[in-house]
C-alpha cells in the first residue's frame, strides 16, 4: 500500500504544483518555443520537482533518507530552474556541455550551467552522506558516500540530455525507476514516478516542458533510490555506465542515435502529438 500512496501523493503534488505556477503572473518568463516552433511552457520543470519530492519523501523510510531526498529534490530543481531562467539570455548561451562550462570559467566567467552542475553535484554529496553506507571502516564509507554522489548527479545529468524531446525524459525515468518501485523500500521510486506519470500527457502534447529544472529533479531522486538499495558493487557499476554515456554525449548526439535505431525510435515517439 506505501507504494501506491506515494506514486498517488507524487501525482497529485505533481498536478496541483503546475496548476499554481500556471496561475503565477511571473509564468509569463517561463514561456518557451520548442524543436516544432510550439510555445510551451516550463512551468512543468518545477512541477515536477515539487511532486516528485513530495511523493518520494512520502516513502522514504527514515528521516534521514527523507532528508536526502528533499535535498536532492530540491536543489536539483532550483538549481535547474535558475539555468532555465538565466541560462535563456545571450551571454550564457555560447556555453555548451561540460567542457564548455569550464572554458568559461577559465576565462572569468561563471555560467548559469556551472552554477546548476555545481548545486547537484553538492546536493548529491549531502544527499548520499545522508544514505550512508553498511561498510564499518570509515575509509569504506567514505567511498561509498562518493560513489553515491556520483550516481545521484550522473543520473540527474542522463535525464537532463535526455530532454531534449517531448516526453523523452519522463519514458527514460520511468524504465530506470520501475524496478526500483518493486519490493521493499520501492515506495520512495513510485512516489517520483507517480510525478512525472502525471504530467506525461501533458509534455507529449507539447503543453508544456521539464526544461533543466524536471530533469535534474527527476534523475536525482532515481539516484537517491538507486543508491540508498545498493552496495559498494551495484554504486561503482552505476556511476561506470554513467561516466561512460556522459562522456559519449560529448561526441555522439542521442538524438541522432536514437532516430538511427528503429525501435527506440518507435518507442521515443510513442504517444506524442504529430508535428
Amino acid at each position: 500500500m506505501g507504494v501506491f500512496r506515494s506514486f498517488g501523493i507524487g501525482a497529485s503534488t505533481a498536478r496541483a504544483a503546475l496548476a499554481w505556477v500556471q496561475r503565477d503572473p511571473k509564468s509569463a518568463a517561463l514561456r518557451r518555443t520548442n524543436f516544432h516552433g510550439r510555445e510551451v511552457t516550463l512551468a512543468g520543470g518545477p512541477a515536477l520537482a515539487l511532486g516528485a519530492t513530495a511523493g518520494a519523501a512520502s516513502g522514504a523510510a527514515t528521516t534521514r533518507l527523507k532528508a536526502a531526498v528533499v535535498t536532492a529534490g530540491v536543489v536539483g530543481g532550483a538549481v535547474g530552474l535558475y539555468d532555465d531562467i538565466v541560462g535563456n539570455r545571450p551571454e550564457q548561451k555560447s556555453a555548451k556541455g561540460f567542457a564548455g562550462h569550464l572554458g568559461a570559467l577559465r576565462e572569468g566567467r561563471v555560467t548559469s550551467g556551472l552554477v546548476k552542475i555545481g548545486g547537484v553535484g553538492a546536493a548529491g554529496l549531502v544527499a548520499s552522506a545522508l544514505i550512508g553506507s553498511r561498510r564499518r571502516s570509515g575509509f569504506g564509507r567514505g567511498v561509498d558516500v562518493l560513489l553515491g554522489a556520483g550516481v545521484i548527479a550522473g543520473t540527474a545529468n542522463l535525464l537532463n540530455l535526455l530532454d531534449l524531446r517531448p516526453g523523452r525524459a519522463i519514458k527514460a525515468g520511468t524504465l530506470l525507476g520501475a524496478p526500483l518501485a518493486i519490493g521493499r523500500g520501492g515506495a520512495l521510486a513510485a512516489g517520483t514516478l507517480g510525478a512525472s506519470t502525471a504530467l506525461l500527457p501533458a509534455d507529449l502534447d507539447e503543453e508544456i516542458m521539464l526544461g533543466d529544472s524536471g530533469a535534474n529533479a527527476l534523475g536525482a531522486l532515481l539516484g537517491v533510490a538507486f543508491t540508498a538499495r545498493t552496495g559498494t558493487a551495484g554504486r561503482l557499476a552505476a556511476l561506470a555506465a554513467l561516466a561512460s554515456l556522459t562522456a559519449a554525449s560529448e561526441k555522439v548526439s542521442f538524438t541522432k542515435v536514437i532516430h538511427d535505431t528503429p525501435w527506440l525510435r518507435r518507442l521515443d515517439e510513442l504517444g506524442r502529438r504529430p508535428a
